[in-house]
């Protein structure tokens, strides 16, 4: 099955097709987690999340972890046979439930040679998303990692098989990368996937901190989309918010509430959810579930949102979000005919620059800041390709507590949401696989 074909044909328009971040070391833990993400109450497809360790290359560790039983955070791809893997999926991927990898390498030959080897066409990542955030491999070598590792995935075609990438670009660093950065990084990265022979792809977008930011944000990467890719076969993917979490199960839910609102009114096809536990520790299988679940319950199947009809919402259409995106990725298109020798000199020259990121690439001259009404702002555009898109009167220093409060804006704002509520948590009434009625407490949004 094409991964993006599936999504496409059951996520968008109202309909919302969601997917845990879940990885286990242990292959019959990892093939229930698969069975328990299929068997929700949802439209869903699978993950396979890789250890930190395969993410790295330090494959002896992985070795040792395995032979001293200490446990690994996410599964070993690389180091189990083939066999091994395609018993974890044998009945399980099917025509209705694909399965997505995810690593978060810059040096990734080795998982990309595991995932043709079990024929898993689909993953995730890119030359910039998956090295400045990670570690500190040069991002020429990420480039280089990733040409050669995208030419080799679109062989999958030969043997019949349709390769999927999503790239990890709307995602970068998680936190405090204002949306038009984050839209450019992502478009640019899925254009770098195409040009080097893959059809399929998908747009990632991580939910920040304001809802009406974040579907102009969508709005103009899904423009962008119509204007600049050159398959049809492409589509969005929002990410529950990926930075310090709400501590009390009532403000998660009521974030993963607003993350699952975004995807289904922005017209986005796809949902990462994350869970009541991600502040405290490694979710399981049932809390994953249950936030599936709850995620889903927000799809309005038919519904056609304002963010997919540009006549309809012109101030998404050519909002202030859409215009700092498209003057970033036209800024970077014009260095080279050759996407990925542009992004290298777009980080050279400092036409990305992304805020608080020390990998020694990145000029580091960029800050930003959440105001009042909770907006992410630019608080120092550095070299950005602006010109008068952003006032020089808008830009303002960053203390050290201004970052510290603005790190944890969104854990305080939901908690605090959730407590002026009276933290009532109520039932939702029994679920898939839940006859008693018994299901998990969830937040109610009064």
């Amino acid at each position: 099955m094409d991964f993006g074909a599936f999504v496409r044909a059951h996520g968008g328009h109202g309909s919302l097709v969601v997917q845990p971040r879940m990885g286990f070391g242990d292959p019959l833990r990892m093939r229930e987690g698969l069975i328990a993400t299929k068997g929700a109450d949802a439209a869903t497809v699978g993950t396979i999340t890789l250890d930190s360790f395969t993410r790295v290359g330090e494959l002896a560790s992985v070795e040792a972890a395995l032979r001293d039983g200490s446990g690994l955070n996410g599964y070993p791809v690389v180091t189990y046979p083939p066999r091994v893997t395609e018993r974890v999926l044998d009945g399980v991927r099917a025509p209705d439930f694909p399965v997505q990898v995810r690593h978060g390498s810059a040096v990734p030959g080795d998982i990309f040679t595991a995932l043709r080897s079990t024929y898993l066409n689909a993953t995730e990542g890119g030359p910039v998303s998956y090295c400045l955030p990670y570690g500190r491999t040069p991002l020429h070598d990420s480039v280089r990692n990733w040409e050669r590792c995208t030419q080799d995935f679109a062989r999958l075609r030969d043997m019949g098989v349709e390769p999927h990438l999503e790239t990890f670009g709307g995602c970068m660093l998680g936190q405090l990368c204002p949306p038009s950065e984050l839209v450019a990084i992502s478009l640019v990265e899925a254009l770098f996937f195409c040009q080097h022979g893959v059809r399929s792809v998908s747009l990632s977008y991580a939910q920040q901190t304001h809802p009406g930011q974040d579907r102009e944000a969508i709005a103009a990467l899904r423009r962008l989309c119509r204007e600049l890719l050159p398959t049809d076969n492409w589509h969005v993917v929002v990410y529950a918010y990926m930075g310090v979490y709400p501590q009390t199960d009532a403000g998660a839910y009521l974030l993963l509430d607003e993350a699952a609102e975004l995807a289904v009114d922005s017209g986005s096809e796809r949902l990462i959810v994350k869970t009541v536990a991600e502040s405290r520790r490694i979710p399981t299988i049932e809390e994953n579930v249950a936030a599936l679940e709850s995620a889903a319950r927000k799809a309005r199947p038919g519904r056609v949102p304002p963010a997919a009809d540009a006549d309809a919402a012109p101030d998404l259409a050519d909002s202030q979000t859409y215009q700092e995106a498209r003057a970033l990725v036209e800024a970077v298109l014009d260095l080279s005919s050759d996407i990925g020798s542009a992004l290298r000199l777009a980080f050279a020259r400092g036409l990305f620059d992304i805020p608080y990121c020390l990998h020694p690439d990145n000029h580091g001259r960029t800050r930003s800041y959440i105001d009042g009404d909770g907006r992410l702002r630019w608080a120092a555009v550095g070299g950005l390709p602006f010109g008068g898109l952003v006032r020089a009167g808008r830009t303002r220093d960053v203390s050290s507590s201004g970052l510290l409060a603005d790190l944890s804006y969104v854990r305080r704002t939901f908690d605090e949401r959730a407590a002026a509520a009276g933290g009532r948590l109520e039932r939702a009434g029994p679920r898939h696989g839940d006859s008693d009625g018994g299901s998990p407490a969830r937040w109610k949004n009064p």
